[in-house]
């Protein structure tokens, strides 16, 4: 990622559905100017959902989803078409892309459109539908394709070819989801301008070469924003680096593998939390997680724990999922456990196996695909928590590392 890039997980993102050949990949290329997306006459060109981050006016910051034909067939096809319905986990907004020139009626629509509608719905995601080609439609074609949507009104007759009302399907778009997700803050609703906020950021192995990782740049931008004072210190140099400020800072954040070490060097008079915690705050639930980190007193000999995380990384020696959380839960309960392990997209739709799901801080996932896991665990019953509750719970500091948000920690748990 660039420097001056907003992260994917802050972006707006755009899935674009519909049948093999409706022309998803050209509208792609018509709404960016660009040709992003490879265009062909041949049935199933996009057979894996694929990603591309940009700029959109009006929209702004926008991630654009090329998903694979709901029409398709055989075992792979429908392989992909669940790919496709699964993209709708992180779907801000849906374009529904339908082929003008197969002169849809009302049975072709019932079989492949109407379902995802109805998904999308279930979901409460806002979708527009562009009914593409729509140079080969005469106006009266038109009126009976619209009538088949109960919303006639968003349904729009683009031609990707032609370039056509592209311009008003940008505009329409952004009109649906204008506001959503706007003012949320990581950090910068409990700071106020001079406050000071130390960061305790580890350098060892686990640690990328010459950068910071995405949350600690986005607690230090949120910082800046609220107009506080972001000092940053390893985990050794934490007690020196309050020693020299020439006042107490109001919080410390750290890196969830430092939290014990942070704990016994922050007074008791300074708010402590973590980056993990924030972020579960800031696109998640953190009265859920932090249940779910309690649910760790009651987990047996023998349960199944699921640890998954939203990124995919070269994991080194004492990485932190696969090494020091399961070492930590041992010694924390005295219990041996079977774990399991997830990353990037993948995360399984059914939980019963596990006694509990351990999450990253989730930091590139965007807040939709967050919700629809947490979602996942609350209706199957399945306790669920993040790196940074879960540490601090088993490190006996989980009450005093939810202070700054609860006036009693306890509530809601």
């Amino acid at each position: 990622m660039g420097m001056n890039e907003t992260p994917s997980a802050n972006r707006i993102h755009i899935g674009l559905f519909g049948r093999r050949n409706a022309g998803k990949s050209s509208l792609i290329n018509a709404m960016t100017g660009q040709d992003l997306a490879i265009v062909s006459n041949i049935k199933g060109t996009t057979t894996d959902p694929v990603q591309k981050a940009m700029e959109l006016l009006p929209l702004g910051p926008v991630v654009l989803i090329d998903t694979p034909g709901l029409d398709d067939t055989g075992e792979l096809g429908a392989a992909r078409v669940r790919k496709a319905y699964q993209t709708m986990h992180k779907t801000d907004l849906a374009i529904l892309v339908i082929d003008g020139a197969q002169h849809p009626d009302e049975t072709t629509l019932r079989e492949t459109e109407q379902p995802l509608l109805a998904a999308l719905k279930a979901q409460k995601i806002p979708c527009v539908i562009a009914v593409n080609k729509s140079e080969l439609l005469t106006e009266e074609e038109k009126q009976k394709i619209a009538s088949y949507f109960q919303k006639p009104a968003e349904v729009l007759f683009v031609s990707a070819k032609l370039g056509r009302q592209i311009k008003e399907l940008k505009e329409h778009a952004a009109h649906l989801i204008r506001g959503e997700g706007s003012g949320r803050k990581i950090i910068g609703d409990f700071l106020n301008p001079g406050d000071i906020a130390v960061l305790v950021i580890p350098i060892d192995a686990s640690a990328p070469k010459g950068r910071l990782i995405l949350p600690q740049q986005q607690v230090i931008r949120d910082c800046l924003e609220a107009g506080a004072i972001a000092v940053a210190a390893r985990e050794h140099e934490l007690q020196e680096t309050l020693r020299q400020l020439a006042k107490p800072p109001k919080i410390v954040i750290t890196d969830s593998q430092a939290f014990e070490r942070a704990a016994k060097d922050t007074p008791g008079d300074v708010y402590l939390t973590s980056f993990s915690i924030l972020f579960s705050r800031y696109k998640g639930n953190l009265i859920q997680q932090a249940a779910g980190a309690k649910a760790i007193r009651t987990l047996k000999e023998g349960d199944v724990v699921l640890i998954s995380e939203g990124c995919t990384h070269h994991r080194q020696c004492e990485d932190i999922g696969t090494v020091k959380l399961p070492r930590w839960l041992l010694e924390y309960t005295g219990k041996n456990f079977r774990f399991a392990y997830t990353s990037g997209n993948e995360f399984p739709q059914d939980l019963s196996e596990y006694a509990l799901v351990i999450h990253c801080g989730g930091c590139t996932l965007n807040e939709r695909e967050m919700q629809y896991r947490l979602s996942c665990a609350k209706k199957q019953g399945v306790p669920m928590t993040n790196y940074g509750t879960a540490i601090a719970e088993m490190h006996g500091i989980l009450d005093r590392s939810l202070a700054l948000f609860y006036e009693d920690p306890q509530e809601g748990l």
